[in-house]
């Protein structure tokens, strides 16, 4: 069986998507309508732009988006995932590929979606970082020991985990993990504590817009961040979307539980190989593979 993933913030590159929309009169329709959605010229960000430019949120978050789906889009009747999932940022291109969302407002939502979080950022000092070498259970223990809001944000494979929360809380906990026995407990350059309680406002910005955003049933299982089960009720898709924004990304969990339910086959679509890596490290015996572009 063939799954199907999508990367999350941290895998965009200058030049992404610029080949995709030089070979597919399809995807140079969508990149254009986007700029009219988005209301700026996000192609040219993608295709030229500087890193620094690219880091920013509300610009990120899209690209990727943008990127992942216009692919699935562009390959047409061979896009025939059995199961689909993305990370973070990725679900909702999951969603959007299956057919749960239209383009139009999976891109509205991703983008609301990265205006609220750079909001919530600037609101509260906070960040990430990198647990290597760890359990689970040992970082959830260092973490629930830690004075003020720290979590368990991202499940990325066995032996990586990344924390989340407010500096000095980060900052706490890196120490105590490292004393616990950490290969690495590396701080992330990101602006903020994604899936952690300090993205609450951003989550209640974002569930007004997904609750006025029509869903369908997707044309195959979703395997949600939130729960890492798999979903296809427009309803359920719609409440784990929501809750996604302050929860933990249970990867490890949704490439166990696809291998489990038969997904021999994975399939990563848009910038980057960092699902890539992270299946390679989960599951043994699968194929797993990256595509950027239509060759």
């Amino acid at each position: 069986m063939k799954a199907y993933v999508f990367p999350g913030q941290g895998a965009q590159f200058s030049g992404m998507g610029k080949e995709l929309y030089e070979a597919s009169p399809v995807a140079k329709e969508l990149f254009d309508k986007a700029n009219e959605i988005l209301g700026f010229n996000i192609t040219e960000i993608m295709f030229g732009g500087t890193d620094e430019e690219l880091k920013q949120t509300k610009v990120t978050q899209p690209a990727i988006f943008l990127h992942s789906v216009i692919l699935a889009k562009c390959l047409g009747d061979e896009f025939k995932p059995d199961m689909v999932a993305g990370h973070s940022l990725g679900e909702f291109s999951a969603l959007t590929a299956a057919g749960a969302l239209d383009f139009e407002d999976g891109l509205r939502l991703v983008s609301i979606r990265a205006q609220a979080m750079q909001k919530a950022c600037e609101t509260n000092p906070s960040s990430m970082a990198a647990i290597i070498g760890l359990s689970n259970e040992v970082i959830e223990n260092v973490c629930a020991e830690t004075e003020g809001i720290v979590i368990a944000a991202n499940y990325n494979c066995p032996g990586q985990v990344v924390i989340s929360g407010a500096d000095d809380s980060i900052e706490k906990a890196c120490e105590k993990l490292k004393a616990a026995g950490a290969k690495r407990a590396l701080k992330l350059n990101v602006s903020g504590a994604f899936h952690s309680p300090l993205m609450e406002p951003a989550r209640a910005e974002l569930e007004n817009a997904i609750a006025s955003t029509p869903f369908k049933t997707p044309s195959c299982p979703v395997y949600q961040n939130v729960d890492a089960k798999p979903h296809t009720d427009a309803q359920e898709i719609k409440a784990n979307l929501i809750a996604q924004l302050t929860s933990p990304v249970r990867w490890t969990q949704i490439v166990q539980n696809m291998v489990a339910d038969g997904a021999d086959k994975f399939e990563e679509l848009g910038p980057g190989k960092v699902l890539q890596g992270l299946i390679t490290k989960t599951a043994q015996g699968v194929e797993v593979v990256s595509r950027q572009t239509l060759e």
